[in-house]
Order: C-alpha cells, then sequence, then structure tokens
C-alpha cells in the first residue's frame, strides 16, 4: 500500500512472493460447473460503446456476478442441508454499483481491461448473492496490479489511472444505464479506496445522487469519521449506518481475531491503506466501524457464506475448501463479532464460537497480524451484508428518497 506517495504491500515477502506467483499463474479453484464468462458468448456486449468493459451487468450469459446459489450450510457436527436458489431477472429496482480488490495478475504496473479468471473470482465470490435483489453492474477498471504493488513502482500515477478508469465507468453507467435507480455500493480492498473517492467526490456533495444511495459497504477501506461520530472527515453527507431500517448510509469495517497491531494496514486511521485515499487525519478521528451482523451496535452472530465455484487466488490461501456439491458453503454460529475500539485502532472483532469436535476451516491471517482477516472481510459476513442490503432497500421505498 501507499508509504510516501508509493502503493506497496507490507513487509511479508516470502508469503507474498508465493501469492504473487499464484496470481500470475491465473491459478483458481474452479469445479466442472463453474463456467468463465469472459469465454462465453453474450446477449449484451460486454464492451460497451462508451468503451466501458463489464466484468458483470444485466444481460451478460454467464455472468459472475448471478447464477447458481445453492448452498451446503454445514454445523458444528457436520450436519449439512442443502438450499437450492438461482440469482434470475435483469431488471430489478435497485442496481448495485461494485468495484473489485486487488486482482489483476499483469506484470505491469496498472492493468488492461481484459476480463480474467482472478477478477471473474472475486466478482463471483462477493458480489453474486446481492444479485437477488439488485442488478449488479461491476466495471473493470486499471486498477494497480499485484506486481505493481509488489515492485513498489506504484505510485501516486498509477492510482490517479486507476481512479480515472473508475471514474469513467461510474459517467458511463450513471448516464447511460442507472435512469434513476436507487444503488447499493459495493467496494473491497483497492476497490474500497476507489469507491470512497469516488463518493467523495461525486457522490456525498449530489443531493440528487446522494438522494439515490440506499447504502455503501466499504469493506477493508478504512473510512473515517470524528472520534464517536457517524459523519464527517471522509464523507460529510453519507453517515454511518446505525440501525436495520435505514437507507443512505455506509457500512464499513475491517475484520481482525484480536486488537490490530500498531502497524496495522486497516483499522487505524492516518496509516496503511487510510493514505491511498489520501486520508491522512490521526487526531481527532478513527476509522469507522459498523457491524453487518449488528448495525446498531453490541455483539451478535456473523453468517459467513463461501462460494467454491471461482475461489479467489488469494482467499483460496486463506481459507481451506470443504468438499461439498454446491458452489456455496454456509457456516452457522461459527463466529460472533463487535465493533472494538483500543489504542488508536477500531476494529470489527471476529470471534470463533468453538465448539466440541467442530472441523470446519478456519480463515488465517495470511499476510500476519496488521492484515488480520482482510482476505475474508467480505465473506465472514457476506450473508449478514445480504440481509442489511434487503431491510436498507425496504426503508428506501418506505421513505421513498428521490
Amino acid at each position: 500500500m501507499k508509504r510516501g506517495g508509493t502503493w506497496r504491500l507490507p513487509t511479508v515477502r516470502a508469503a507474498v512472493v508465493v501469492v504473487a506467483a499464484f496470481v500470475a499463474a491465473g491459478t483458481f479453484v474452479s469445479p466442472a460447473w463453474a463456467t468463465s464468462a469472459s469465454s462465453t458468448t453474450t446477449t449484451v456486449p460486454q464492451t460497451d460503446a462508451a468503451g466501458t468493459v463489464w466484468l458483470c451487468r444485466p444481460g451478460l450469459a454467464h455472468d459472475p456476478c448471478a447464477g447458481n446459489l445453492s448452498t451446503t450450510s454445514i454445523t458444528a457436527d457436520n450436519q449439512r442441508t442443502v438450499t437450492d436458489e438461482t440469482a434470475a431477472g435483469d431488471n430489478k429496482r435497485f442496481n448495485c454499483f461494485y468495484l473489485y480488490p486487488t486482482a489483476s495478475p499483469e506484470l505491469t504496473i496498472n492493468s488492461d481491461l481484459t476480463v480474467q479468471p482472478a477478477e471473474t473470482a472475486y466478482a463471483t465470490s462477493q458480489t453474486a448473492p446481492f444479485s437477488q435483489d439488485c442488478n449488479v453492474w461491476a466495471p473493470m477498471y486499471r486498477q494497480i496490479t499485484v506486481h505493481g504493488l509488489l515492485s513498489g513502482q506504484a505510485g501516486a500515477a498509477a492510482g490517479a489511472i486507476a481512479y480515472a478508469s473508475v471514474l469513467s465507468d461510474w459517467n458511463d453507467f450513471i448516464k447511460n444505464y442507472d435512469n434513476g435507480r436507487p444503488i447499493i455500493f459495493i467496494g473491497h480492498s483497492q476497490g474500497s479506496v476507489m469507491l470512497i473517492k469516488l463518493l467523495e467526490a461525486e457522490v456525498d456533495p449530489n443531493p440528487a445522487l446522494r438522494g439515490l444511495v440506499v447504502s455503501a459497504i466499504i469493506a477493508g477501506g478504512n473510512v473515517t469519521v470524528p472520534t464517536g461520530k457517524t459523519v464527517g472527515v471522509t464523507f460529510q453527507h453519507l453517515p454511518l449506518c446505525t440501525r436495520l431500517l435505514q437507507s443512505g448510509c455506509v457500512i464499513a469495517y475491517s475484520s481482525f481475531p484480536s486488537q490490530p497491531p500498531a502497524n496495522s494496514m486497516f483499522g487505524r486511521p492516518g496509516q496503511g491503506i487510510s493514505l491511498d485515499s489520501g486520508q491522512t487525519a490521526t487526531t481527532g478521528v478513527q476509522v469507522a466501524c459498523v457491524d453487518p451482523a449488528a448495525l446498531g451496535g453490541g455483539t451478535a452472530e456473523l453468517s459467513p457464506l463461501f462460494t467454491l465455484a471461482a475461489v479467489p487466488p488469494l482467499q483460496a490461501q486463506a481459507l481451506p475448501a470443504p468438499t461439498v456439491a454446491t458452489p456455496w458453503v454456509a457456516y452457522p454460529d461459527m463466529y460472533s463479532a463487535t465493533c472494538e475500539s483500543a489504542d488508536g485502532a477500531t476494529w470489527l472483532q471476529v470471534t470463533h464460537n468453538a465448539a466440541a469436535g467442530d472441523v470446519r476451516p478456519l480463515p488465517v491471517e495470511f499476510f500476519g497480524p496488521s492484515w488480520g482477516y482482510h482476505l475474508s472481510d467480505i465473506n465472514l459476513t457476506l450473508g449478514n451484508l445480504v440481509k442489511d442490503v434487503r431491510a436498507e432497500e425496504s426503508a428506501y421505498d418506505l421513505h421513498d428518497r428521490r
């Protein structure tokens, strides 16, 4: 990530080199029933007239942000229940706009717009369940690549290229496709950095666009607020979500199994990923934490949900996969979570509910304590986030924010 104007990963060189080779090879878990969208024909063009390349969009054949959502739920005593479900329909009332995390295996500083298995894997893993409730739009953008981060060559210019690409995609989407539909924004990691910058510059100060916001899910991005407050610093008008039936608000968090260390990339203001979106303040502020399982605060059970259809390369190293016949697996009553603050850090404390004989796989801090459970931020809370979005959509309709 960024230090003195340069984006880079933390000093965990041995692990990072392994992951870089893994990603550069384009390796990811892909059962026979998983199909890459980039290798199929489409019913709508993947590249539109404005030049936007759509990783996901309504009408795209074999859209990685939709499809088979059949899930095997595994309990602590290995009892298994299968739920069959498929997301269908491309004309829902709500749109989702998604920006994926660092994924590109290209050996350049910024990626091109070629759809590859890594981007497809993240799109499936992080957004497909939302497609039950919104039309998912996910543009390819010229993100800083894994190589760009590892090489230490990704400076401010590379970040500007990535954001200019996102801004072009957004302008195309809002002018040509949204048609006034309410919007749920979803981002993670580098996608969250881009989403923070986009919302801060284009949406938060614009009453008309702000009125379309159902919610913004910004995981692993260090949204910052004044200490003890719900709005200010990063966004002047978009508050943190504080109750279930609320719309026009932000769900932001970074997940850790314990207090983030002093050199943490996440959960501490003015350092780590905060610098990538220009958030340098360190006093009188805190990194926001909204628990997807308990928007109003307190401790609640998480609803982890992972896909085996196309496991993102980094995530595949962080969470062992069970053997199931469905593309999705759920782990009920495995974790609880609560937002905690201590010694200048604010984070989503994820606690394993240990049970005798429970052999379900656990995520690991693959990049070490300074990253926590970052690779699994979305999937550890995905079932909760889907429920949150449904409630926020209901709240939006109830109050008819337009």
